[in-house]
């Protein structure tokens, strides 16, 4: 029998490796991570605030799929590729989430997949 139980949903982008959108594992969700692709046509997103919203709305998708919400979660990594951006993340992060707030790291990197200008992934903890 499996500990692991894989979530899926086509309200946010299909898995363009070889990955799940998200495992539930216990009580635990491991999203993983999102970039601002539309499910619908798998095309990006332009500009940083319409990335940062399109990757709320596609972890909200897989948190719901899931069974949960946002609310939800415990921990988050943000993936930027200009930290220059990080007061329009925390801008959008504060919309999206209400206290108690998840704990959250935030690295800059080189690049992401597609060009994206962010990413974020997530933790769930549900009942």
């Amino acid at each position: 029998m499996s500990r692991k139980m894989i979530i899926a949903t086509e309200n946010a982008p299909a898995a363009i490796g070889p990955y799940s959108q998200a495992v539930r594992s216990g009580n635990l969700v491991h999203l993983s991570g999102q970039i601002g692709l539309d499910p619908a046509t798998m095309e990006m997103a332009q500009g940083i605030d319409t990335q940062i919203a399109q990757v709320l709305a596609n972890l909200k998708a897989v948190a719901a799929a899931a069974g949960g919400s946002l609310a939800d979660a415990v921990k988050l990594t943000v993936y930027v590729t200009d930290l220059g951006n990080f007061a329009r993340v925390n801008e959008a992060m504060a919309q999206a989430f209400a206290q108690p707030y998840p704990a959250r790291s935030t690295v800059q990197v080189a690049a992401l997949p597609r060009g994206a200008l962010v990413e974020i992934d997530a933790v769930l903890a549900l009942e």
